[in-house]
């Protein structure tokens, strides 16, 4: 039965292996948990939440010198560069909505080079996942035109009544139907782009070599389950 049963007589049985899912689950742990600590760290303190990219690089650097956890610092590596881009817009430039996806496109250029070169392919993937799942919450934002209340919120942080004005404003352009649609067909998007790459054998076996993919679904497809639970609790929100 075991003979039978086994990967090398149904390959399809096996669905990732262990390094796969181990990427998979840290991908999506850093795209959806440290947003939480550097978001009120940025607004307080922006030059120290730059100044941990240099660390997060040490440490990625350090990893990748250990075998065991050469994967990892290299997907750290790719965490890295989001968290130094969010850090540039979030502690300076968050008053323009404009400025968003530039500057957090600034990693680009150097992550098409590493991917050219065939370096650090896990944390690339990363990044490029993350960035994907950035670019189509903006452009939902855009879509359902609530880019004026972002910029207005980011102007009046500190006058708590006008904040909670401009939220409900924009909860309520969310909850029309054009923006249910496009919150649907986007995070349905969203879902397919996270799931795609599942449709090609030796990724879904979790080979060493496509830990990459990995790495790109679990950013790409947290940031739907994050994207998802705002979605549901804007739904929830009586106006």
């Amino acid at each position: 039965m075991t003979a039978l049963t086994s990967t090398a007589v149904f390959p399809a049985l096996r669905f990732g292996s262990r390094p796969a899912w181990c990427i998979f689950s840290l991908a999506a742990f850093l795209v959806s948990v440290p947003v939480f600590i550097e978001a009120p760290l940025v607004r307080t303190y922006p030059w120290l939440s730059l100044g941990i990219t240099p660390l997060l690089w040490g440490i990625s650097r350090y990893l990748q010198t250990q075998t065991r956890y050469r994967r990892f610092g290299a997907l750290l590596y790719g965490f890295s560069w989001c968290w130094g881009a969010g850090s540039l817009y979030w502690g300076w430039l968050r008053w323009e909505p404009l400025w968003h996806l530039p500057v957090e496109a600034l990693p680009l250029p150097l992550m098409v080079w590493h991917l050219r070169q065939r370096q650090q392919l896990v944390g690339v993937f990363f990044f490029l996942g993350s960035f994907l799942g950035t670019a189509i919450t903006d452009a939902y934002f855009y879509l359902i035109d609530v880019i004026p209340h972002w910029r207005a919120i980011m102007y009046l942080e500190q006058d708590l009544v006008s904040v909670q004005e401009m939220l409900v404003q924009a909860i309520a352009q969310a909850q029309t139907f054009s923006g249910e649609v496009w919150g649907v067909l986007l995070s349905l998007s969203l879902l397919l782009i996270g799931l795609l790459p599942l449709f090609q054998s030796q990724i879904r076996q979790g080979i060493p070599a496509m830990l990459p993919s990995w790495a790109f679904m679990g950013a790409v497809l947290s940031t739907l389950l994050v994207d998802g639970l705002f979605g549901l609790t804007i739904g929830l929100l009586p106006l």
